[in-house]
């Protein structure tokens, strides 16, 4: 159990990079690139679907945030009491 409750906390540090990452400009082959490339393969098929349902809110993409709320409250707290 506690190896899931590490498991969950780093996707929770992954899609928590991503969003931060966004906010800054970065070149194309650069180490942020490569950094966004990798957090975007990891925490994509978690959000993709999110972001489907869900509208953005003007240029906000709010997905990150559901995420993070379903990660913490639902699967943590609920499922397996973390």
């Amino acid at each position: 159990m506690a190896v899931v409750c590490l498991v969950i906390e780093l996707y929770v540090l992954a899609i928590f990079g991503r969003a931060i990452l966004s906010w800054f400009p970065y070149s194309s082959g650069g180490v942020a690139d490569q950094i966004n490339r990798k957090l975007f393969m990891i925490t994509e098929p978690l959000l993709g679907p999110i972001r489907r349902v869900m509208p953005r809110v003007g240029m906000f993409d709010l997905s990150p945030i559901v995420a993070l709320l379903f990660l913490e409250v639902v699967v943590k707290q609920l499922i397996l009491g973390c």
